[in-house]
């Protein structure tokens, strides 16, 4: 019986991980070309809020909804939630764990643009159609992707998941802030547990991807930095972590509301909100990875336990100086004895599992090894380290070689130091 049982588990442990690769091999380059085709034609007069070409965005988009079998989560059974002339559209993925199903977790992007451009959202020429492709046809893209995926997941993530497609963001994030204000009868009970922002993820250039507001709440890059470095999401970016948070995009409203957010983005370029955005400039290789990542990262931060994540407040008064001045070198007066692994390290308020290098001592183990100041230390000899106190506790009991696992870039790289055999103090 017993046998029989851990046969039906295995049986279930396979099936899902069928289901995952599935659903990650879903997510397509060619498929996410498609939509920036359509929605970044010359058809659409580049889909300014409350245009023709807006609505037939919208149209465009909702189709692509009832394509997937995503519940409708806007007014009146619909998928739109209007306020004047611009509409918001909504659907819903519910969860798998009827304990969460009010911890509403969402993702958005923006589907408007700045239609034939004025001097109040174009760097010119004005009076042609600025298509947008990249801003924000691709994130558009993108999330119809990881939708597309979401949907072939079973068992589904515990939270419930609110795809959202916003409007007006190119007139002020209008979309977003009337969303926050006046929510759906069919969600207006739910808890916002979480928000993910996708805007123009287009133009992946040196698989950089820049990510916003993960100071928004402990443990997030780490979050981030699993979702891109586990095999099954194939994902593997170099990320940039931004500390500044600004009133530019659709994750602001929520962080100033108080949710955890976090946004994806590739980057600016010459062509940012001028005629030339056009759809042959998108990288649509590139959109495959950050949805994969998106996806990777949705699914732990759906999965995570109740109360995980509450919201960092501090995040406001932080910047890139902060980070600038966390992450500095640290140097040690002439003399100083190395330590027996050659490594210096500040705790993080913001990331307390991962301990941030500041100073590694040349010809030391840590040098050897090839750690670099701003590695973070996320793991020793296979277990994840708890705190900034327990990562120098495990160092200093451990003897003649220690495993570390290495946050660089939002990649895990595993390096081995082996202890030197001249005298060394013993820290």
């Amino acid at each position: 019986m017993l046998a029989a049982a851990a046969g039906i588990g295995c049986g279930v442990e396979a099936a899902a991980a069928e289901l995952l690769s599935k659903a990650h091999a879903v997510i397509r380059g060619a498929d996410a070309g498609r939509h920036v085709g359509v929605l970044a034609d010359d058809s659409f007069e580049g889909r300014e809020g409350g245009s023709r070409g807006g609505r037939a965005a919208a149209a465009y988009i909702v189709e692509q909804l009832e394509r997937l079998g995503v519940e409708p989560a806007g007014d009146d059974g619909t998928f739109f939630q209007s306020f004047g002339t611009l509409r918001n559209i909504l659907a819903l993925i519910p969860g798998g764990d009827p304990a969460r199903a009010d911890e509403l977790i969402v993702i958005g992007a923006h589907y408007d643009h700045v239609g034939y451009g004025k001097a109040a959202n174009s760097y010119g020429p004005f009076g042609f159609v600025h298509n947008g492709a990249d801003d924000n046809a691709s994130g558009v893209a993108g999330l119809l992707e990881v939708a597309e995926a979401l949907m072939l997941l079973e068992p589904r993530p515990a939270r419930p998941i609110l795809l959202a497609f916003w409007d007006g963001e190119e007139q002020g994030l209008l979309g977003s802030r009337h969303f926050l204000r006046v929510r759906p009868a069919s969600i207006a009970g739910s808890t916002l547990a979480f928000s993910i922002n996708l805007d123009m993820i287009g133009r992946l250039r040196g698989r950089r991807v820049e990510v916003y507001g993960t100071r928004t709440a402990a443990g997030l890059r780490s979050l981030v930095t699993r979702a891109n470095s586990d095999p099954a999401n194939a994902a593997g970016l170099s990320l940039t972590f931004v500390w500044t948070i600004e009133d530019d995009s659709d994750h602001y409203p929520f962080i100033a509301a108080g949710v955890p957010t976090v946004m994806f983005h590739t980057g600016l370029h010459d062509e940012y909100h001028r005629p030339s955005d056009d759809a042959h400039l998108v990288n649509l290789d590139g959109i495959e990875p950050v949805a994969r990542l998106t996806l990777g990262f949705v699914r732990g931060i759906a999965d995570a336990p109740s109360g995980a994540l509450p919201f960092r407040a501090e995040c406001r008064q932080e910047s890139e100086a902060s980070r600038r001045l966390l992450e500095s070198a640290a140097t040690s007066a002439p003399g100083t004895p190395r330590g027996r692994w050659g490594l210096g390290s500040r705790p993080d308020p913001g990331e307390p599992a991962a301990a941030v290098v500041v100073r590694v001592t040349s010809g030391s183990p840590a040098a050897a090894a090839g750690m670099l100041v701003g590695d973070r230390v996320v793991a020793i000899d296979g277990t994840e380290v708890a705190s900034h106190d327990d990562m120098l506790a495990r160092m200093r009991a451990a003897e003649g070689r220690v495993m570390l696992n290495v946050d660089r870039a939002g990649m895990i790289l595993p390096m081995e130091l082996q202890e030197m055999t001249e005298p060394h103090e013993t820290r």
